[in-house]
């Protein structure tokens, strides 16, 4: 499920250039669009908190996942710019509500194996990331429409994951969630939420504007400039794939202001990169720096003394994950205002504040 989910996220990223092409948007109108992808991620979060609490992870986590593939398709529909700030409210509500609930489920699994295994997890959402942006590449090189590439890709995937993950698995189930119109976390999660924000931000900036930023800032050809996110993810597939060693060995907090310290190399060489090649090198960075920030956050609110999982989860989710999504419309506005170069730079000082708030992640007794 967690490769399903970035494989679909993959996909969009890798044809974000065709579909601002073919509509013939500018950076903020492009930066506009992806708000609202924002806004439905933001929207679903508190539903499906409630919803994984009662129910349980699993049965939601399934459901999802069809509904998040359905509307992959529809933004190969959009004919417009509302039409694609529609489509996007809704890929970002079930992407978002899809993050909660497999989430809550990783959860599950790693507090019966006790062990840190909730960056494995992770890696396996960049893995599929890496495979929906490569699979962008491998579009662009056939020639496929983009409505063609998405067809196959997700159709593809949805159906491996859901034979895959039809594991037999009783979730936990909880009435004690509380209903609110956002769910924002509290007390100690605060900090944490924040952390996630702060790496989320760098997450989604890459996703949906290193291929924008190869092709427009260094020249590389679209083929190229569909690598940006696949050398991200790689990078960052390996070092969750790592995590759970590092996590044990040197602890939480030690890890995540490792990934800071990489994150802001990473920004600096991208933002001063001059050729693809020393850009891709600083995404790869960014990709290790921001691989353990979100699953530790996640651990973290899962093991929270005081929130309901899946409440807990959410809350955090409402800052990462939101800021995974409002991170590209920033850098849309800020690129429409100073050049997209000067747009990345302002990820160097959030890497140096998750240096500063990584105590937040101390898992909870």
């Amino acid at each position: 499920m967690f490769i399903l989910n970035g494989a679909l996220f993959g996909i969009w990223a890798s044809r974000i250039p065709a579909v601002r092409d073919h509509l013939g948007l500018t950076h903020e109108a492009l930066g506009y669009g992806l708000l609202f992808m924002a806004a439905g991620a933001v929207c679903s979060f508190p539903v499906t908190g409630r919803l994984t609490d009662r129910f349980g992870a699993v049965a939601i986590t399934r459901v999802i996942a069809v509904l998040y593939t359905l509307s992959l398709i529809l933004l190969a529909l959009a004919g417009s710019f509302w039409a694609l700030a529609a489509f996007l409210f809704v890929f970002g509500a079930f992407h978002g509500s899809m993050d909660v609930a497999m989430n809550a489920w990783g959860a599950e699994v790693e507090q019966a194996h006790d062990k840190p295994v909730m960056s494995s997890f992770h890696a396996m959402w960049s893995l599929g990331a890496g495979l929906g942006a490569l699979s962008g590449y491998g579009a662009v090189q056939l020639g496929l429409s983009v409505l063609v590439h998405f067809l196959l890709a997700g159709g593809v995937v949805v159906a491996l994951a859901l034979t895959m993950s039809w594991v037999r698995w009783d979730s936990r189930r909880s009435e004690q969630s509380q209903g609110s119109v956002f769910a924002l976390p509290t007390g100690a999660l605060i900090l944490v939420g924040f952390t996630a924000l702060c790496g989320a931000l760098g997450e989604g900036a890459v996703a949906d504007w290193s291929a924008i930023f190869l092709r427009d800032e260094t020249g590389a050809a679209e083929s190229t400039a569909a690598l940006g996110y696949a050398v991200f993810s790689v990078t960052m597939v390996a070092f969750r794939l790592a995590g759970a060693v590092v996590i044990a060995r040197f602890g939480p907090v030690t890890t995540a202001r490792f990934g800071g310290v990489c994150a802001a190399i990473g920004v600096f060489s991208v933002v001063s990169a001059a050729t693809p090649e020393l850009a891709l090198a600083g995404f790869a960075a960014m990709g290790i720096g921001y691989a353990v920030i979100m699953p530790l956050a996640f651990s973290r609110a899962a093991n929270d003394p005081n929130v309901p999982p899946g409440q807990a989860i959410a809350s955090v989710a409402t800052l990462g994950y939101g800021g995974l999504l409002i991170g590209p419309p920033l850098i849309g506005f800020l690129a429409e205002l100073f050049g997209l170069r000067l747009a990345f730079a302002v990820l160097l000082p959030l890497a140096a504040l998750i240096v500063v708030c990584a105590g937040a992640l101390r898992r909870a007794d």
